[in-house]
């Protein structure tokens, strides 16, 4: 009779715990990123009256006869499903989906979260509400290394960029394949200017061309059976920052098939060449380039097949800057006919300053900089785990790695199957309706378990009560 005394008193006991984990939940159902838990139940030790025996003679066999001594808590198991997205102000809360979860790191350890709630402190550095860093990769000249071990994440407002010289120009688009060739080049007298002439506001040329057309021009290098001269522009920044745009001509050559001819017009009216570029006072040199005549050569599907080209410049005067080397890349361009749309990219800029920063899906932190260049800051870090669920919850929304967890998968998000949403936090996951059904059940259970008791009381009463 004492056995139900004992498995009424183990059943108090394991719906109390469950009764607690319920309780627990339902605290937590707003608390960002919470994790809700789920407690499992299993009997416990079983007293053996008789055992089991097999069939034999004219005998079958029986069953063992056995009485069971009370139920115990099985597991309270963490339950990583997503819970919703919650849309904030801030830029700088990250909301993560998917199997995985933030780093974050004080002087006592490491740390794993799905409380996204960070911003940047007085020293730049992203951390969460308590201070702890969050960690993840840093970026240099605006390439981030995945690849290496994680660290801080330190982005001050009002960072500055350096300025950064060009070093490479690249062009893209098309060229006018069935482009007019000049046929004549006429002096304003009416005689022949040769295969090669230079047209000036007060010696102006007349250009007759192959598609019966005559075009006067005022200014500019021009070149019997080639194209007119087609003007673009690269912008090159020197080592201080400043910019300079540089007329870069292009003309096709009518004398060798699918072949176009780059260059600058230089001072003394040449093809290739130095071109100067003068202070305000319109003589004293600011910046000198020299280009040496390119030719670009064409399949005859019109793709690109040869050809690049370089330019150097020189800068003057105070505050002189470094001298430099431009390549010019002509690989993007093609050679159809219909439009000149032509145009060309540069890697250089001018110094900025840092206005703003973004996170994307990938939780990748891009930078926006006065001087217009946008460029990857850093990148958060994301951990993975074979078994989530054995991870050690420790309070304030974080989780430490046990001897069940496994060890920690470190990744980008993209890499991990994870999204990360910007601008806002995951909330609980904990399901109100749930809990409450699982807390009347609970609360049943404990009553019945506590009626083993009173009837297992009452017995013990007749018992003692027969005596009288």
């Amino acid at each position: 009779m004492m056995r139900s005394l004992w498995s009424g008193v183990a059943g108090l006991k394991a719906h109390q715990t469950g009764m607690d984990v319920v309780g627990n939940n339902i605290a937590n159902v707003n608390t960002t990123g919470f994790k809700s838990f789920r407690t499992t139940y299993q009997d416990t030790l079983y007293q053996t009256s008789a055992g089991a025996s097999q069939a034999q003679n004219n005998r079958g066999g029986t069953n063992p006869i056995q009485v069971g001594l009370g139920v115990g808590s099985a597991s309270i198991d963490k339950m990583f499903t997503d819970g919703s997205i919650n849309n904030t102000s801030s830029n700088t809360d990250l909301c993560l989906s998917g199997e995985g979860l933030f780093i974050v790191k004080d002087g006592s350890g490491e740390y794993y979260t799905r409380n996204g709630a960070f911003t940047f402190d007085g020293q730049g550095n992203y951390v969460n509400s308590a201070g702890q860093y969050v960690m993840g990769w840093m970026g240099t000249d605006g390439v981030v290394n995945t690849n290496a071990q994680p660290g801080i994440i330190n982005i001050p407002k009002g960072k500055p960029m350096a300025a950064k010289a060009t070093t490479m120009a690249q062009y893209s688009n098309n060229l006018n394949a069935a482009s007019a060739m000049v046929t004549k080049i006429t002096n304003a007298d009416g005689t022949d200017a040769g295969a090669t002439a230079t047209a000036t506001a007060t010696a102006p040329l007349t250009l007759t061309m192959s598609d019966g057309t005559t075009v006067t021009v005022t200014s500019g290098v021009y070149r019997k059976d080639y194209s007119l001269p087609l003007t673009t522009t690269i912008t090159v920044y020197d080592s201080l920052g400043n910019d300079y745009t540089v007329p870069v001509m292009m003309s096709k050559n009518g004398t060798t098939d699918d072949t176009w001819s780059v260059y600058i017009e230089g001072d003394a009216g040449t093809i290739g060449g130095k071109k100067t570029f003068y202070e305000e006072d319109g003589k004293t040199p600011k910046i000198e380039f020299t280009m040496t005549e390119a030719t670009i050569v064409f399949n005859k599907d019109g793709s690109y097949k040869t050809g690049a080209g370089s330019m150097t410049f020189s800068p003057k005067g105070y505050g002189e800057a470094n001298d430099g080397t431009v390549a010019i890349d002509f690989s993007g361009l093609t050679q159809y006919a219909g439009s000149n749309t032509v145009k060309a990219a540069n890697d250089g800029y001018a110094a900025g300053t840092l206005t703003e920063v973004n996170i994307d899906a990938a939780g990748t932190i891009t930078g926006t900089y006065t001087n217009g260049i946008v460029q990857q800051e850093a990148t958060v870090a994301i951990a993975q785990f074979n078994n989530a669920g054995g991870l050690t919850a420790v309070g304030s929304s974080l989780f430490q790695k046990s001897n069940n967890s496994g060890e920690p998968n470190v990744k980008t998000a993209t890499d991990l199957g994870c999204t990360i949403t910007a601008s806002a936090l995951e909330m609980s996951n904990v399901d109100l309706a749930q809990e409450f059904s699982t807390m009347i059940v609970t609360q049943r259970g404990f009553q019945s378990n506590s009626k083993i008791i009173t009837v297992s009381d009452e017995m013990l009463e007749t018992v003692v009560n027969m005596k009288r």
